[in-house]
């Protein structure tokens, strides 16, 4: 009976599930996911999560639970520290693992791998061995294992960055149907914030199926190349070094720059520390320059349906009457 592996759907399972997964299956690992989110959920990990976290954090903690009674062996939550030369992840990821091991009693063991690029690529070498050898793998299957799920992960982004979003990009992976939208759109919509916050439709109060039933074509930061990220990016006085944040910063502006989109969207964690200066960052360009409406959505676990609702259909009668007034 193979091992069961169990990963959070929650944090950076939007940009990297399709590559753990391959990752672990190669190993011989049968992967375990946890339920798509519920208010139960956030609800648990609210009650087993301090009050200063935020809002995704809370939510990270409310689907390592959801795990606990899935009956896996092991609960994959790698430390993530860098994926990137010269760049950080957020510091509570780096934390996670520990405050999970010590606030949620009774859990299987935890795979808290260090993944740490932040001085050469090759350091990666010391995270598959390490993971490898929980499954019996020695260094050799440990890395053509991982050399195969970067070739998934490659695979994956670039359907992000053919419009796709990640569950219809993880569908045509999985060899289901592609998906196929064919509604009339008026206008396009970018939505800039952290996978987490804007690819779950429960925190997010489902606000790209809310904009796309109201007409608008909805672009993120995941839908353009590194390349054009990057570019975007360089547009600010000084690198940023949180690697989520330079994308959504080179992606606003990106699209803000190219007048690609119609409205930009920005959505941020309450309590989330680099999103209060990313954000900030964002609107004070966008508005300065005064070519793209822009909006500011906080989430956190009070924010109510019927807010969202009123904002996003208000912001898009704004949209559509400036359109009409140029």
């Amino acid at each position: 009976m193979p091992v069961r592996v169990g990963i959070p759907r929650a944090l950076l399972y939007y940009y990297y599930y399709p590559m753990w997964k391959e990752f672990l299956q190669q190993l011989g690992a049968e992967v375990v996911v946890s339920d798509r989110t519920t208010k139960g959920i956030l609800t648990k990990g609210v009650q087993h999560c301090v009050d200063e976290a935020c809002l995704p954090v809370k939510l990270a903690f409310g689907h390592v639970g959801n795990l606990a009674n899935k009956n896996v062996d092991y609960i994959f939550l790698p430390r993530m520290v860098s994926v990137a030369q010269g760049e950080y992840i957020c510091p509570k990821f780096l934390g996670f693992p520990d405050m999970i091991k010590q606030n949620i009693k009774g859990l299987p063991p935890v795979i808290d791998s260090v993944i740490n690029l932040r001085n050469k690529p090759q350091d990666i070498n010391n995270f598959t061995k390490e993971v490898g050898s929980h499954f019996n793998k020695g260094k050799l299957k440990a890395w053509l294992a991982y050399r195969r799920a970067m070739a998934v992960h490659k695979q994956y982004t670039q359907l992000l960055e053919q419009g796709l979003m990640p569950d219809e990009a993880l569908s045509v992976l999985e060899g289901r149907t592609k998906p196929v939208d064919d509604r009339e759109t008026d206008l396009t919509v970018a939505v800039i914030g952290h996978p987490y916050n804007i690819y779950d439709p429960f925190i997010s109060m489902n606000i790209i199926n809310k904009l796309r039933k109201a007409g608008a074509r909805v672009l993120t930061a995941d839908n353009l190349t590194e390349q054009v990220v990057n570019q975007g990016a360089k547009r600010l006085p000084k690198k940023l070094f949180w690697t989520l944040s330079k994308r959504m910063t080179g992606g606003a502006l990106n699209y803000h720059d190219q007048r690609s989109v119609d409205g930009i969207i920005h959505v941020a964690a309450f309590a989330c520390g680099p999103d209060s200066m990313t954000g900030e960052l964002i609107e004070r360009f966008i508005r300065r320059e005064g070519k793209v409406p822009f909006m500011n959505v906080n989430l956190d676990e009070h924010t109510g349906e019927a807010g969202i609702v009123t904002r996003l259909e208000a912001f898009l009668d704004m949209v559509r009457w400036r359109r009409t007034a140029v």
